[in-house]
């Protein structure tokens, strides 16, 4: 893909840019290099006074880099502006809590004193995606700079405005040259700035083949990483939930960023005793979405990002369908300009299908029958998948069960799944590894150093 932004509500191509030479991606590695020597010296407070910084400009501008969010990506503007608070909030949360997290722990031993430590590792190189391309930088950013690395963004060719946009915020709130740049450079470049001696860990939110292949490049120069790929989140309901706000809930989990979410609520698996009465108002509710100017407060759905993905995903449900899945509302792409694709519900999805198996990238949702709880479980965990699951019942044992017996990296009772700076985020199996956000995510791309006095 060329670098370059595209509306994905008009198709309009509104800039092109050139990818980084080899001369100015070295200039950009020296850069972070020297900005890392004087940057990790800087102390918790001079940090924290930074990222308060940083969530003031995005707190004051913040329609202004939803505008950016929604022109180049087609999120809903609403949730652009959404979008840019929590990054706000996250650049907060670590500025007043990194130091605690990274506080020395003392370790009573035979030493005359012992303690561990957490040193930041050098310059930290972010791969992240187009489909939150802020918050996904900053749950990166706000962490690995508080820490006292420093960063590099390679982001989504898709999003490049929002990218340059970024780096302008951190220079703006007055972090010094080099300690957080964005690079221009293209897939085939980004190995080379993998194995360079100077970047020392990377982190990557992207599809299972780009995790794998930059955790390939990672592991060969033995460097740290951390992957938060796909997911083929389940989306269980119980007989006992809550009926009116478990529905509404369900479809919102879909629908989420037009269905372009990692943690979306992509299988619906619905108790027996109450599924035909679910299936009849989720695919009313469904097929009732408006579609449309992802800027008009009135649209519930807006166009996915890109023409490729529009494709991908109408694959996908045609290949579902083929296989012997029922649709029972959508499938089709949106006639005009844009790449609009409708609200789709499919049933008696087989095994093999990309429907059952793959992570779908849109509003398409499979809706399964399940007889117990324990049939509930075997089929969500039947996935290669192990981000997130939601689970909703108002029987204790079931809760708990759920809890314990899905396999996911995070399991929400009676809630979507969501990020939450508060809390870790990431998954199991091939959903990834390593951790974002909370305290384990900001001390992943530290050295736990042991420090021991005799």
């Amino acid at each position: 893909m060329p670098i370059a932004s595209i509306n994905p509500a008009t198709g309009e191509k509104l800039k092109e840019f050139s990818p980084f030479d080899g001369a100015e991606i070295e200039k950009r590695l020296a850069r972070a290099e020297q900005a890392f020597r004087e940057y990790r010296r800087t102390n918790s407070t001079e940090r924290s006074e930074l990222l308060h910084a940083v969530a003031e400009l995005l707190f004051q501008e913040k329609k202004s880099f939803a505008e950016t969010i929604t022109l180049e990506m087609g999120k809903l503007f609403h949730d652009s502006v959404a979008e840019i608070e929590k990054c706000a909030r996250g650049c907060r949360f670590y500025a007043e809590n990194g130091a605690r997290f990274l506080e020395q722990e003392p370790a009573q031993t035979d030493a005359a004193e012992s303690y561990v430590e957490y040193q930041p590792l050098g310059p930290v190189l972010a791969i992240m995606p187009w489909n939150f391309p802020f918050w996904q930088v900053f749950r990166f950013a706000a962490p690995a700079l508080m820490a006292g690395n420093v960063g590099l963004l390679k982001h989504a060719s898709n999003v490049p405005q929002c990218a340059l946009a970024i780096e302008n915020i951190f220079c703006r709130a007055g972090f010094e040259d080099g300690v957080f740049q964005t690079l221009m450079i293209e897939p085939e470049q980004v190995e080379k700035v993998i194995v360079d001696a100077r970047v020392k860990a990377v982190t990557l939110t992207g599809s299972e083949n780009a995790g794998s292949a930059v955790a390939s490049a990672a592991a060969r120069e033995i460097k740290k990483s951390v992957l938060e790929l796909g997911g083929n989140d389940a989306f269980i309901v119980m007989s006992s939930a809550e009926f009116g706000r478990t529905l509404s809930t369900a479809v919102k989990a879909r629908i989420i960023n037009t269905g372009q979410s990692c943690i979306a609520a992509k299988r619906f698996i619905i108790a027996d005793q109450i599924y035909e009465h679910f299936l009849e108002q989720f695919v009313d509710r469904m097929r009732t979405l408006r579609l449309g100017d992802p800027m008009d407060p009135e649209t519930d759905l807006g166009p996915l990002a890109t023409e490729q993905i529009l494709q991908g995903v109408h694959d996908q449900v045609e290949k579902s369908i083929a296989a012997g899945a029922k649709l029972l509302t959508g499938g089709n792409r949106v006639q005009g300009p844009g790449f609009f694709y409708e609200p789709t519900v499919l049933v008696d999805v087989p095994k093999d299908s990309p429907a059952y198996r793959e992570e779908v990238f849109g509003p398409i949702a499979a809706v399964f029958r399940v007889g117990d709880v324990h049939e509930a479980i075997n089929l969500a965990n039947d996935t290669i998948f192990g981000l997130g699951a939601s689970a909703w019942t108002s029987d204790r044992k079931e809760q708990k069960l759920f809890a314990s017996e899905l396999d996911a990296g995070m399991v929400f009772i009676n809630a979507m799944v969501a990020s939450d700076p508060r809390l870790p985020f990431g998954g199991v199996k091939r959903s990834g590894f390593g951790r974002e956000l909370g305290a384990a995510g900001i001390r992943e791309f530290t050295n736990t150093k042991t420090i021991w006095i005799s």
